[in-house]
């Protein structure tokens, strides 16, 4: 039994973790919001789950840091600067950054490298996402990481390949590119497709959430699989061991 830390707690997430780490068999050690302490709510876990805001990420890193304990950050909307922090706090504690926490889309993005590494540029690539309508963030971080996956695939950087969004008089579409289309409405939890065109065949790579409480507990499998680990920055790959 671990004692899980929330950082976003009284978010829809935050509500969806508590209900999975109670399933799970372990205890909730508190939670906290903007305004909230992580330094004592880390003093008080064994690990820490945060599902808050960028802007928060560098204390709650630290937090982890002085407490000694492993942190999962599902966190989306991280720019560069992020990363740089989650690689300086990964040389202290355990530290696992993903865009996504289900274990289903952590396969589609294993299956996305894969069928990337094997199809040749003739093959376009294009991700469309669709979430609920009060989602602040585009491209999706899920989107992100499976662009991601598609670039590791093909040997490439997203950043020199990615399209995001068209408008007007864009032009034929350059070979290689990856291309990212967004829609918002509802209150859908999360679809994503990865669509591979090529000359008179298509392959369409999906996952569909229908509830946040499949990320809910592929956080509270991360948790668990994070303890013990030395310091260092892990991926939920390694979780299903890919």
């Amino acid at each position: 039994m671990a004692r899980v830390g929330i950082i976003g707690s009284a978010g829809r997430m935050g509500r969806a973790l508590a209900e999975a780490i109670a399933a799970a068999g372990h205890d909730v050690s508190g939670g906290i919001d903007q305004g909230g302490d992580p330094m004592a709510l880390a003093q008080a876990s064994d690990v820490l789950v945060d599902f808050s805001a960028p802007a928060a990420l560098e204390f709650n890193l630290d937090a982890a840091i002085h407490a000694g304990i492993p942190i999962v950050v599902g966190t989306t909307g991280l720019a560069e600067r992020h990363h740089w922090l989650v690689d300086a706090a990964a040389v202290s504690v355990p530290v696992l950054q993903t865009g996504n926490t289900s274990l289903g889309v952590t396969l589609l993005a294993h299956l996305v490298r894969e069928a990337a590494s094997r199809l040749g540029e003739d093959w376009d690539i294009e991700i469309v996402e669709t979430h609920h309508r009060m989602k602040v963030d585009a491209p999706s971080g899920t989107a992100l990481l499976l662009g991601e996956a598609a670039a590791a695939g093909r040997g490439v950087g997203l950043a020199d390949e990615a399209v995001r969004g068209r408008d007007g008089v864009t032009g034929a579409r350059k070979q290689g590119t990856i291309g990212f289309a967004a829609l918002r409405g509802g209150t859908v939890a999360g679809d994503h497709t990865v669509h591979f065109l090529a000359d008179n065949e298509r392959i369409a790579l999906s996952h569909l959430a229908e509830n946040r409480a499949i990320f809910a507990r592929g956080a509270v499998r991360a948790a668990e699989w994070l303890l013990g680990k030395e310091p260092g920055r892990y991926s939920m790959p390694e979780v299903l061991g890919l």
